[in-house]
């Protein structure tokens, strides 16, 4: 049986969640099946009514209830939050076991292990179900455990150029 890829687009700069939304887009364009799960972005993103209209090819979810950003709510928020996620993973174990699409996207996934609500452990468990489903990480930090992991790492960074007079 075939394995499935893992690619990560980390990094400081912007575009890493619209870098995999567009292999979304590109999997599904091939009569593919993808599920992105997003995390750490709170309910109510204005992209996800467009997302949503891409049903059933592309399934988008999130498990967290607050509107707000977690970082930024108070810890009692969180603790339901971190439970929500929890939940948000379990789910994607469930889609890799049962081998629901042919892509999977973990969107800010990276930074679970950052804020410790998942450990590496974990993400290494959750992806050693893959079977032959590609799985797509994004998130800032990349630590060297989750790196190796990966069959392509793509890096996106800011890069500001000074206009000469």
């Amino acid at each position: 049986m075939a394995e499935g890829c893992i690619y990560i687009y980390t990094g400081d700069g912007r575009g890493k969640s619209p870098a995999a939304t567009g292999r979304g887009v590109q999997a599904a364009v091939e009569g593919k099946g993808v599920v992105i799960i997003q995390f750490l972005k709170g309910k109510g993103l204005g992209d996800s009514d467009f997302l949503r209209r891409m049903e059933p090819e592309i399934k988008l979810f999130r498990f967290e209830k607050s509107d707000g950003n977690f970082v930024e709510l108070p810890e009692e928020k969180k603790q339901e939050e971190i439970q929500n996620i929890r939940n948000g993973i379990g789910f994607a174990k469930k889609v890799l076991t049962t081998g629901e699409c042919d892509l999977l996207i973990l969107d800010e996934v990276l930074g679970l292990v950052e804020k410790d609500i998942i450990t590496v452990d974990t993400l290494k468990a959750l992806l050693e179900c893959r079977g032959d489903t590609d799985v797509i990480l994004t998130g800032i930090t990349l630590n060297d455990e989750i790196c190796v992991l990966a069959d392509e790492v793509s890096k996106i960074e800011t890069v500001k150029f000074k206009v000469w007079d």
